[in-house]
């Protein structure tokens, strides 16, 4: 494939940003238990969907999901992305998009994307900017919440992993026991 022509696949796929995969299932679990099923101990595999767009766990962040675009097989845009609904905050970090692909969109309609599907959160970023990133925070930022500056984590979530419940666990009942079993199968 020429440049030309991978610019106009990204182009294309940016265009496509509503055709989501998604994969879950540990998330609903450790919601649904109280905290106490589903943790990981190990990196999640991240598996490649057949769509052109994926939302799947992170396998750089614990507790973390990642928006992901598929061109030809390939990753050519990934972020990882956090949200805190108590709060009403979101985190992105990591923005990547290959350097074969930069330029065509694919940032700027995947955060699109997780503000649409996440309308009500203001949005922010956990580190500062990279002096040669400031131009496309700013231009992906304006007029969203937040703008995507910088922010700590609020106490609800760590760094790496959602905080434990504060309260007693909640005994496994109905639903979650029927995931808990399709997970140990």
């Amino acid at each position: 494939m020429t440049s030309d022509d991978g610019k106009k696949a990204a182009r294309y796929l940016a265009g496509r940003v509503q055709e989501v995969g998604r994969v879950s299932g540990r998330e609903v679990l450790q919601q649904v238990s109280g905290g106490r099923l589903g943790v990981r101990h190990s990196p999640p595999d991240v598996p490649e969907l057949d769509t052109p767009w994926q939302g799947t766990v992170s396998a750089e962040r614990i507790g973390w999901r990642q928006r992901a675009a598929n061109l030809d097989g390939e990753f050519a845009l990934s972020v990882d992305y956090q949200l805190c609904r108590r709060c009403r905050l979101a985190w992105v970090e990591q923005p990547y998009t290959m350097r074969e692909y930069e330029r065509c969109g694919l940032a700027s309609a995947g955060l699109a994307a997780l503000r649409i599907e996440h309308p009500d959160l203001t949005w922010h970023t956990l580190g500062g900017h990279l002096a040669e990133s400031k131009a496309f925070w700013a231009a992906v930022g304006a007029d969203v919440p937040g703008g995507y500056q910088q922010r700590r984590l609020c106490p609800h979530i760590t760094a790496g992993r959602p905080r434990p419940p504060t309260r007693e666990p909640r005994p496994i009942r109905g639903r979650a026991r029927q995931l808990k079993q399709a997970l140990d199968l």
